[in-house]
């Protein structure tokens, strides 16, 4: 059976087919199978046993031996209700056949009719797909610059009032004086190595403890 056809099937593979490559054991071992390159700039491949080039992302109705019904310069909302009022038509002529004449010839006719406009009406819907991949990429790049908007703003919110209880606490800080010179000196921040027993027989450490039951007080 050399000449036997190879078999192709329309679907894709069960999800379980490609799950039960990635268990744990395998992923640990390396054994997971890697994804697929992306394909280069002219590089020809096949997906379900049709060959696609790269260079164009939708195909032609010529290059898949199949009528066009739609003009090569067209306005494509004109010509999507055309096709859509040419498919009632039709199915409407196929209903009257299928009633006064079932077994007429023309009947055959008017569904290959029908599925010559459903290819062209999905044709001319395919073009519009890279307008909708470039719509939808705009409107998730704004979504994310008004997200990332918002959080700079309530960041900025936050920060202004982290200032303004900080401010706000050492405004209340009581003023403490040198014993040498009376200068006056406030305490700015606390040493971590004061929390020792040895630095609580320090006179600023009762100080120090005011002032952090100022800041929970004004938080």
């Amino acid at each position: 059976m050399s000449n036997a056809e190879t078999q192709v099937s329309s679907l894709p593979m069960p999800p379980e087919r490609y799950i039960s490559n990635y268990t744990e054991e395998n992923i640990r071992r390396n054994r997971a199978p890697r994804p697929p390159p992306p394909p280069s700039q002219h590089e020809v491949y096949s997906m379900f046993g049709i060959q696609y080039n790269n260079d164009e992302m939708i195909r032609s109705l010529e290059s898949q031996n199949i009528k066009r019904l739609i003009p090569i310069h067209f306005d494509r909302r004109k010509e999507l209700k055309k096709l859509n009022h040419s498919l009632l038509v039709n199915f409407l002529d196929l209903i009257d056949f299928l009633i006064l004449n079932p077994d007429s010839p023309r009947r055959t006719e008017k569904i290959d009719d029908l599925s010559l406009l459903f290819v062209n009406m999905h044709h001319l819907l395919n073009e519009f797909r890279p307008h909708q991949a470039r719509e939808t990429l705009r409107v998730m790049m704004e979504m994310q610059k008004r997200q990332r908007v918002e959080t700079a703003s309530r960041f900025q919110k936050h920060l202004e009032r982290v200032r303004e209880i900080v401010n706000t606490a050492f405004s209340a800080l009581p003023t403490l004086f040198d014993e040498d010179d009376g200068s006056a000196k406030i305490k700015m921040e606390v040493d971590p190595l004061e929390s020792n027993a040895a630095a609580k027989n320090d006179p600023s450490y009762q100080h120090d403890r005011v002032m952090c039951k100022l800041v929970d007080v004004l938080d």
